[in-house]
C-alpha cells in the first residue's frame, strides 16, 4: 500500500511540475493562406455578398480578428510576413526588382540576405516545408523559394498574370512560372491559375498522410487580382447580384458587419468617395455589373479551392492539430479609375483569357467597407484586413471575434512560438535583422498579450504610424503628404482629423517615425 501511495504521489508531482509541457498538444502543422487585392469586407464571414461558405465554416469554427493590419500593398506583405519584419528591413519597402542590380538596401527589390523566412525556421525546426501560388519577393536566382528554405513550390514567382495563360501578360509581359527551380510553362489548355494552385496543395497534403514529421504549407492565390479571368458557370452564379449598385450595397454590407460584430461604433461607415458618382449616375451598369460579377467569382473560386485544402486535410486525419491562417495582402485596388485599367487595349469585354482588367474604384469602395481609400495607401482601407484562425485542438472558443492589433510582422513570431522554433542571430553566415512581431499565441488560447507599443506603415510615400488609439497618417497618392492624425477608438473611419486639437500627440507620433525610418531606412 505504501508502494502504491508513493507512486500515485510521484505522479501527482510529476504531472504538476511538468503541466505546461503535459497539456500542450503536438507541434502543429501550419497552413499560411493568402488572398490577393481582397477587400475587407468581401466575404461572407466580414459582411460581404459574395459565397465564401468553406471561410465561414472556417470562421465559425475559430476566429476572426477586426483590427489585423498587413503593409499595404503585395510585395512589402510578402516580405513582412515571410520574415517577421518591417518590409524595408526585409529589403522590399517598395516592389520586386525583374532585374537585381546586387546593390542591396530597404529598396532591393529582394528578400534580404540578412533576413530569414518562415521556409528556413521552420525547416531548422524540423518541419516538412512547402509552397503553392505567388512567391513575389525575388524575382530571379538565387531569390526564389527553394533558395530560401523551401522544401517544394510549384507556382508563380511574378505578380499579376493572367489566369487562363501566362504568355498573355499586360503589356505583354510574361510572367515566370517554377516548379521548385525550374522555369515551367502551365499549358494553356485547361489551366486556370486557382484551381492549378489549390491542386499542388492538395497534392502537397496528399503527399503529408504517412509522414509523423510536422508540415508548413503556404498557400499564396493570385485570386481575386486582375485581370478579371473567372470560369464561366462561376459568372453565372452572380448574374445580377450586384444590379443595385455599390451605393446600396455598401450600406448593406455595413448593417451586416454591425449585426454580425464586425463593426462597431468605432467603424463608422465612412462617407462615399468624392470621386465616385452615384450609381443612380452609371449609363452602362451592365458593363460595370459584370466587372464585380467577374470578381466575385474569382474569389467564389478561390473558397472553393480552400473547402478542397480542408476536406484533404480531415481525409489525411490532420486537421485538428492543424493551425489555419487566411489573410489578404493589401486593401481592394482602385487602379484604373472608376471604370478600371483595360491593360491591353483591346477593346474586349472581361473575363476571357484575351482581356486583361481591373475592376474600378467604384467597386473596390464596396470591397473596402466600411473604410476610405485603397491598396497602396496607408488608411484603413489600404491596409486592415480580415483574418480567420482555425485550430480544433486548441480554439475553445470557437465563433468568437478578436479586437486586439496585431500586424502582419506578428505571424513568424506566432509560428515560431507554437513550432517551438529558433529565430537565430546569424544565418548561412549573415547578420539577422531582430525579430520585430510578438506572438499571438494567447489570444489562440482566449487570453490577453503584450501589444506593440507603435505600428509602422511606408510604402511609395504614404505612411503611417499608430500607438494605442491614435493614427497619425499621411498620404502621397492623391495627396499632399501632410499628416492627419485619427482617434481610432471613435474614428476609424479616418474622416475627422485631430491634429491640430493634439499637437502633443502628433509630435510624439512623429518622432516615433522618424527613428523607426533611421532603423529601418523607410523614407520619411
Amino acid at each position: 500500500m505504501k508502494k502504491v501511495v508513493v507512486l500515485g504521489l510521484a505522479i501527482a508531482f510529476w504531472m504538476t511540475a511538468n503541466h505546461d509541457t503535459w497539456a500542450q498538444p503536438a507541434r502543429p502543422n501550419i497552413i499560411l493562406i493568402m488572398a490577393d487585392d481582397m477587400g475587407y469586407s468581401d466575404l461572407g464571414c466580414y459582411g460581404g455578398e459574395i459565397e465564401t461558405p468553406n471561410l465561414d465554416a472556417l470562421a465559425r469554427n475559430g476566429l476572426r480578428f477586426t483590427n489585423f493590419y498587413n503593409a499595404g500593398r503585395c510585395c512589402p506583405t510578402r516580405a513582412s510576413l515571410l520574415t517577421g519584419v518591417y518590409p524595408h528591413q526585409a529589403g522590399i519597402g517598395g516592389m520586386i526588382s525583374r532585374s537585381p542590380s546586387g546593390e542591396e538596401g530597404p529598396y532591393q527589390g529582394f528578400l534580404s540576405r540578412n533576413t530569414v523566412t518562415l521556409a528556413e525556421v521552420l525547416r531548422e525546426a524540423g518541419y516538412y516545408t512547402a509552397m503553392s501560388g505567388k512567391w513575389h519577393v525575388g524575382e530571379v536566382r538565387p531569390y526564389w523559394p527553394l533558395d530560401r528554405g523551401f522544401n517544394d513550390y510549384f507556382g508563380l514567382i511574378s505578380g499579376a498574370a493572367n489566369y487562363f495563360d501566362i504568355r498573355k501578360g499586360k503589356n505583354e509581359i510574361k510572367q515566370n512560372f517554377a516548379r521548385g527551380n525550374t522555369p515551367y510553362l502551365p499549358p494553356p489548355e485547361n489551366f486556370y491559375m486557382t484551381d492549378a494552385i489549390t491542386d499542388h496543395a492538395v497534392e502537397t497534403l496528399e503527399n503529408q498522410r504517412d509522414q509523423q514529421q510536422p508540415f508548413f504549407l503556404y498557400i499564396a492565390y493570385t485570386a481575386p487580382h486582375y485581370p478579371l479571368h473567372a470560369l464561366p458557370e462561376d459568372i453565372m452564379r452572380y448574374k445580377g447580384k450586384f444590379s443595385r449598385g455599390w451605393d446600396e450595397l455598401r450600406h448593406e454590407r455595413y448593417r451586416r458587419m454591425v449585426a454580425m460584430g464586425i463593426a462597431d461604433e468605432s467603424m463608422p461607415l465612412t462617407a462615399k468617395d468624392p470621386l465616385i458618382p452615384s450609381w443612380r449616375e452609371i449609363e452602362n451598369k451592365e458593363e460595370f455589373e459584370l466587372k464585380m460579377e467577374i470578381y466575385a467569382a474569382q474569389l467564389d473560386r478561390m473558397d472553393q479551392g480552400i473547402g478542397k485544402v480542408l476536406e484533404k486535410l480531415r481525409d489525411i486525419g490532420k486537421l485538428e492539430n492543424t493551425l489555419i491562417l487566411f489573410l489578404s495582402d493589401n486593401g481592394a485596388t482602385a487602379e484604373g479609375g472608376l471604370e478600371g485599367e483595360d491593360y491591353r487595349q483591346n477593346g474586349l469585354p472581361p473575363g476571357g483569357v484575351e482581356s486583361f482588367q481591373s475592376y474600378g474604384r467604384g467597386w473596390a469602395h464596396l470591397s473596402n467597407t466600411p473604410f476610405r481609400y485603397y491598396k497602396m495607401w496607408m488608411h484603413e482601407g489600404g491596409i486592415a484586413t480580415p483574418l480567420i484562425v482555425s485550430w480544433p485542438q486548441v480554439i475553445k472558443n470557437p465563433g468568437a471575434i478578436v479586437r486586439y492589433p496585431g500586424h502582419i510582422i506578428d505571424v513568424m513570431a506566432t509560428a515560431i512560438d507554437l513550432a517551438g522554433a529558433r529565430y537565430p542571430d546569424s544565418y548561412n553566415g549573415n547578420s539577422i535583422v531582430p525579430l520585430e512581431g510578438i506572438t499571438l499565441a494567447p489570444l489562440l488560447r482566449g487570453d490577453d498579450r503584450k501589444a506593440q507599443e507603435f505600428l509602422f506603415w511606408e510604402h511609395m510615400g504614404n505612411k503611417a504610424v499608430m500607438k494605442g488609439r491614435w493614427k497619425l497618417v499621411a498620404r502621397k497618392h492623391e495627396g499632399d503628404g501632410q499628416w492627419a492624425l485619427y482617434d481610432l477608438s471613435r474614428d476609424r473611419a479616418e474622416e475627422n482629423d485631430l491634429a491640430a486639437d493634439y499637437p502633443h500627440v502628433v509630435k510624439e507620433l512623429h518622432e516615433a517615425y522618424v527613428r523607426w525610418s533611421e532603423k529601418t531606412g523607410a523614407r520619411r
